[in-house]
């Protein structure tokens, strides 16, 4: 039984994929209303740091501390609470590509709008002539990686920024803005028994550098169908505590006006 208020519902139905190929219609996007965990004060960001990585040419950074220990099991409590399945709604990749559980929802502002406050003063202002957007995606994609589980080397799309509609009724799209940047926020780690699930990063086909698992660690890199892209990998997990991680996108600004439209799943 959860041990704060929560209240969650299936907002949208999208395609989603499966890790050994077909398409499930009806994968869910929840939204999730839940008492306020976050510390949305000023105090924490001392405690960011950014890492720069040596990966050649590519744009790949740590930014440690991104949450606090009972945040970062808060989250993990909501997306047990909403259930971990194999479909992925809204991702497309190739059979025996994915081999994990994610749960895809909307965060609420007061969530998403701390994490860009911590994340800010670490990311870049511009990238191709583009100014970093006021907002992260509200839209959480999680993956639970269980004993056995591997993303196999990848690079991740751009999207849009998705939330919720003034009446909290629908997903919306948020036109104007489109990410460059994925965070991958690692929820837990070997401090929890985490055994495996490092991420690997690649540079001209090989791997250049190993990242592990660490509560509140953001690993932080280029993406999309462009010559900044970065390969990765999801590497295996070989015991039994599960890795869980977030990946949320880093949005920048396609022009000077930022506006909202209705994102319909009917």
């Amino acid at each position: 039984m959860t041990s704060f208020n929560f209240k969650s519902k299936t907002i949208a139905f999208l395609d989603g994929s499966l890790p050994d190929g077909g398409i499930k219609t009806d994968s869910a996007v929840f939204a999730v209303h839940a008492d306020s965990f976050m510390d949305s004060s000023d105090s924490h960001l001392s405690k960011t740091k950014r890492i720069d990585l040596d990966v050649g040419e590519k744009l790949v950074f740590l930014v440690e501390n991104i949450l606090l220990t009972h945040e970062a099991d808060k989250i993990i409590e909501i997306t047990e609470l909403l259930g971990y399945r194999e479909d992925a709604p809204g991702i497309v990749t190739a059979p025996g590509l994915r081999r994990n559980k994610s749960v895809h929802w909307l965060a609420d502002k007061r969530i998403m709008s701390t994490l860009y406050e911590r994340l800010k003063p670490h990311l870049p202002e511009y990238l191709d002539g583009q100014k970093l957007s006021p907002n992260l995606s509200h839209r959480l994609n999680m993956y639970r990686y269980d004993k056995g589980d591997v993303f196999n080397p990848h690079i991740d799309g751009d999207w849009p920024g998705f939330g919720l509609s003034a009446n909290g009724e629908k997903m919306v799209k948020w036109e104007g803005s489109r990410s460059k940047l994925s965070l991958v926020l690692y929820l837990n780690g070997s401090e929890d028994g985490v055994l495996g699930g490092e991420t690997a990063i690649y540079d001209e086909g090989k791997k250049k550098t190993i990242i592990k698992p660490k509560k509140g660690r953001g690993l932080l890199f280029r993406h999309g169908h462009n010559k900044d892209t970065v390969l990765h990998e999801g590497m295996i997990v070989t015991g039994s505590i599960p890795k869980y991680v977030a990946r949320i996108n880093i949005l920048y600004d396609e022009n000077k006006h930022f506006f909202i439209r209705d994102y319909s799943h009917d």
